[in-house]
């Protein structure tokens, strides 16, 4: 009998980590990612398998909190072959060389402050390290393209559908057999938001026996598209008259791309006042080069816009800072600058340093356009903090902060449900990547509207698929 073990994103949201085993057949594991957050230790624990009896990873998509602990996995004897599709391929080689970098930094910053106290030998060491994530490219890497199933091995066929989530994501489809029985096992990976801006929608999946879904919004439905794109460009509009800078804190993959869609659209229609437009990240600025090179893959609109102007993104006045004397330049700007910075959940990164320095002022305005995971400074603010403590300094928050919600790439309570409801002889569903509350919402509501009964996964439970 096949079970699948859920090594992370059991209860929670982030280290997505699920271990499929089929009886007399492979070990095969779903994304291998990095909690984050308040679960943030434990990517230091053991992983509760044996990575070098894994032979296959399949990779929904390049998310840290799906690929982040893949150099780990590799570190400790993960020797198989990868499945991924190219762009996700690309993009996690962005994401994890830049989690290297961040992790070997933040060692040596910690290893002279213990030095000063005598206290090396209580530094952690990085989780992986650069050649580590070279290690893990130069395994065997396989690029399923959507639509088109493939033999893993005898038995087993996969299929990679689009997900809508960000460039290359999927959700997977597992079929194989048992006691004479084909059986279908899906994996949604993140579903998408089916927003437009920059990806084309969800597709549709058509038949699954058991289901692994993902709920980080399952308690709720997102504002529509329309509206919240305009309550972002009246922010944006409202502040610039005001002739103060707004702060985007941004993940680079999928949400710093769209909203330089929305700010491109702005500027060709006439709606974006005159200002600077910073995407002070290299991270989302190699991001944001991957996209161009896959932008076969992206929305009829930014197709469009490549056939009229040259460019997906691009616009008059938007500049992208890659050195660190760049985005210190930035403070030379004291009125109408946008910008927008890393990390996305205000864990670290250059958005930082622009909070200490513009978030105490009541003239800018804060606009969170992604999650922000329980125990992030990102939540801390949007939970109502009144101040926050920033390189050892108090910052009184008088800056404005706004959440506009329909800018997640997750799909929300309604369009999880919609989703499902397409599905054939669907037996079993079982909720990950969600929290606990959160879970519990999504499932009184899939049995009232559905008529469907939703197991909540606890984390590394046994789950057998009869």
């Amino acid at each position: 009998m096949a079970t699948v073990v859920s090594y992370g994103a059991a209860e929670v949201v982030t280290g997505s980590c699920h271990l499929l085993a089929i009886e007399g057949g492979p070990s095969i594991l779903i994304d291998c990612g990095m909690f984050q957050g308040q679960e943030e230790d434990r990517n230091f624990d053991t992983f509760g398998f044996e990575p070098s009896e894994v032979d296959y990873l399949l990779v929904t998509h390049a998310h840290l909190d799906h690929v982040g602990r893949i150099p780990k996995l590799v570190k400790e004897g993960f020797s198989g072959a990868i499945y991924a599709t190219d762009a996700t391929m690309d993009l996690a080689e962005v994401i994890l060389m830049d989690s290297a970098k961040i992790m070997q930094e933040d060692y040596e910053t910690d290893y002279r402050k213990a030095q000063r106290r005598g206290k090396e030998d209580e530094v952690r060491a990085p989780l992986y390290e650069m050649a580590d994530v070279e290690a893990t490219y130069s395994l065997p890497w396989h690029h399923p393209e959507y639509d088109h199933s493939f033999e893993l091995q005898k038995g087993i066929k996969v299929t990679y559908r689009n997900a809508g989530h960000i460039l290359g994501s999927a959700f997977i489809e597992i079929i194989y057999h048992e006691n004479g029985v084909e059986r279908t096992i899906v994996f949604s990976g993140d579903l998408g938001n089916d927003n437009d801006m920059v990806l084309p929608h969800l597709q549709k999946c058509a038949h699954a026996d058991y289901l692994y879904t993902e709920s980080t919004y399952g308690d709720r439905n997102h504002k529509g598209p329309e509206e919240s794109i305009a309550e972002f460009k009246q922010i944006i509009q409202d502040t610039m008259h005001n002739w103060g800078n707004v702060m985007i804190p941004s993940f680079a993959v999928e949400r710093t791309q769209e909203i330089l869609c929305i700010l491109k659209d702005m500027f060709d229609n006439g709606e974006l006042p005159q200002c600077k437009v910073f995407v002070d990240s290299p991270m989302a600025t190699r991001a944001t080069e991957v996209y161009r090179n896959h932008s076969e893959l992206l929305s009829q609109k930014c197709q469009k816009n490549k056939e009229r102007d040259g460019t997906i993104f691009n616009f008059h006045d938007l500049v992208y800072t890659l050195d660190v004397d760049a985005s210190k330049k930035i403070n030379d700007v004291d009125r109408r600058a946008i910008i927008i910075a890393g990390s996305g959940m205000c864990t670290g990164g250059r958005i930082m340093h622009h909070f200490k320095n513009r978030l105490w002022n009541r003239k800018n305005a804060v606009i969170f356009v992604g999650y922000q995971a329980v125990g992030t400074l990102g939540r801390h603010i949007v939970d109502g903090a009144r101040w926050v403590k920033l390189y050892h300094e108090d910052i009184l928050i008088k800056a404005s902060i706004h959440t506009v919600n329909g800018f997640s790439a997750h799909a929300d309570q309604s369009g999880i449900l919609e989703w499902i409801s397409q599905m054939d002889n669907l037996k079993k569903v079982f909720l990950i990547h969600g929290e606990k509350d959160k879970e519990d919402v999504l499932r009184e509501v899939m049995g009232e509207k559905l008529h469907k009964k939703a197991h909540i996964v606890e984390p590394e439970e046994v789950i057998y698929l009869s």
